[in-house]
């Protein structure tokens, strides 16, 4: 079997091995910058080893994970295909436990609840308004769960608090917006339970 003389092609061509997984395109752009980064610092050190320059860049398989990671947070990997050796796993994990969403969006109307005055309406709100950011940019679930659980949790009470308070032209009694409130949290609460389940690891 022959053997490459040339270090800078066997390096981008273990790279390129590493990165399989990659669409190609994404692929071809990685070697092309790493081929452009070699021939630049080459150009500006000349007096540097090859090996010195391509240990700089680093592992070809450090390197190909870090390229595989971006693409699958950024949606451009390959849909559904297995980690090659589950280093791109803690990139996928997200840095907010699928938890905090849910506490924060099934809590915001008993802290309106138990604090009607100001500023317990306002944390409340900040409390939805944050868990659904949270939701929408977790990595714990697909898009439609997503949407489905910040129109649940965060729209749909927002929607009823308002129309609630716009209907009501005086006050009516506590009963009926306590029972308000008691289906509006069971509904909450649902959801949230059901979006637990339906998370990704």
């Amino acid at each position: 079997m022959k053997t490459s003389t040339d270090p800078i092609r066997d390096y981008l061509r273990a790279v390129e091995r590493e990165a399989c997984a990659l669409p190609a395109e994404r692929r071809q752009e990685l070697l092309a910058d790493l081929a452009e980064h070699i021939e630049v610092t080459r150009a500006e050190r000349p007096d540097t080893a090859i090996a010195t320059v391509l240990t700089e860049l680093g592992d070809p398989r450090t390197i190909a994970q870090t390229a595989l990671a971006e693409s699958v947070e950024a949606g451009l990997g390959p849909a559904g295909a297995p980690a090659r050796s589950g280093a791109d796993a803690p990139a996928r994990r997200g840095k907010v436990h699928p938890l905090v969403p849910l506490l924060m969006l099934t809590l915001s109307l008993p802290f309106m609840m138990i604090f009607p005055d100001l500023p317990g309406p306002l944390i409340g709100v900040l409390f939805r308004i944050t868990g659904a950011v949270l939701l929408c940019t977790s990595v714990h679930w697909t898009a439609v769960q997503k949407t489905t659980g910040v129109l649940v949790t965060a729209v749909l009470p927002t929607v009823v608090i308002g129309a609630w308070n716009l209907s009501s032209s005086g006050p009516a009694g506590d009963t009926p917006a306590l029972l308000a409130n008691l289906a509006m949290l069971a509904l909450l609460t649902g959801t949230a339970t059901w979006l637990w389940r339906a998370r990704q690891a």
